[in-house]
């Protein structure tokens, strides 16, 4: 598949699977249970799997602590080639995260795209960083680059043989204008690995407004984009690690929605589970037939949606 070819070559349907599940503070935990999800979703016909969000470890963002530097890698590196050997095994098309050390003093939260023969399609590294309280990974996370090396915007899809993948990180799917970019690059479905959870200490109303907010605000692009959404977050109570907090609960609720922002399939707050769909690949064109978004923003109109306030 080439950038240069027709959105409209897309059709028939492809077996996508979202993956939800639990964390250890021991990698070769955490990828043993990513494995076995993984190969639960290839053995129902899964054709595209997609990882949550930092799923090699427990959330470290809680804290700010420089000895959690250790825990990140090179791509290649060894996570990422154990994610590329099921790749290969299994012949699917698999979303990954690293803790990625692209330098000394240089780290990213990435997205790693493997092809079914293994190999890397590409990379996508985490473009809005939060710094909320449990939730620090500015001091952590460089964000990526507006323009890569390859002279593409940082809001690039990746091209694969099971269609061409807007692929965003967590943070990003409060932003419209990520979406958006994606979408006019020619993305085919809109993917968010995910992270987020309560502060054990919400109470049962604010739990329930940030959830519906989060549901709420990426159903939302795919509704403007006329594309599915992928939302993979991650289930389970991690404590704090500096023992100053309650901790993280997790809030799973994964999903897959469709380009009018239906639910496709969606799991609950507290199960590792495979979210398993088929995707009519055709849908979007045909939404776009009669919810012409595109045919009728006004570009001409849009120029002060580049400063960072309208004074």
């Amino acid at each position: 598949m080439t950038r240069a070819r027709d959105d409209h070559s897309a059709s028939g349907n492809l077996k996508i699977a979202a993956v939800q599940q639990t964390c250890s503070s021991d990698k070769q935990t955490s990828l043993a249970i990513t494995e076995r999800l993984i190969r639960e979703a290839a053995e129902k016909g899964a054709e595209l799997v997609v990882l949550q969000e930092l799923h090699t470890t427990l959330y470290f963002c809680q804290t700010e602590d420089a000895e959690v530097f250790g825990l990140a890698e090179p791509i290649p590196g060894p996570s990422s080639d154990y994610l590329a050997g099921l790749a290969a095994e299994l012949k699917i098309v698999l979303v990954g995260s690293i803790f990625e050390r692209r330098m000394n003093g240089v780290y990213h939260n990435t997205a790693v795209v493997f092809e079914r023969d293994g190999s890397i399609a590409g990379t996508y590294r985490k473009m809005h960083i939060p710094d909320d309280p449990g939730f620090y990974e500015k001091f952590y996370f460089t964000p990526g680059d507006a323009v890569r090396n390859d002279g593409h915007s940082g809001f690039t899809p990746i091209d694969t043989s099971v269609g061409r993948l807007g692929v965003l990180v967590c943070w990003d799917q409060w932003y419209p204008e990520a979406a958006r970019l994606m979408a006019l690059a020619g993305a085919e479905v809109l993917i968010y690995p995910t992270a987020i959870g309560w502060d054990m200490t919400d109470d049962p109303e604010e739990r329930e407004r940030q959830l519906e907010a989060w549901v709420t605000v990426q159903r939302g692009h795919a509704v403007a984009n006329n594309l599915p959404v992928i939302a993979p977050n991650r289930v389970g109570g991690e404590p704090d690690p500096s023992g100053q907090g309650d901790g993280i609960l997790f809030w799973g609720n994964s999903f897959i929605c469709g380009p009018q922002g239906e639910f496709l399939a969606r799991a609950d707050d507290h199960t590792e589970t495979v979210l398993m769909v088929e995707l009519d690949r055709a849908r979007s064109e045909t939404i776009r037939r009669i919810w012409p978004h595109f045919r009728d923003r006004r570009i001409d109109a849009f120029g002060d949606i580049l400063r960072r306030v309208r004074d």
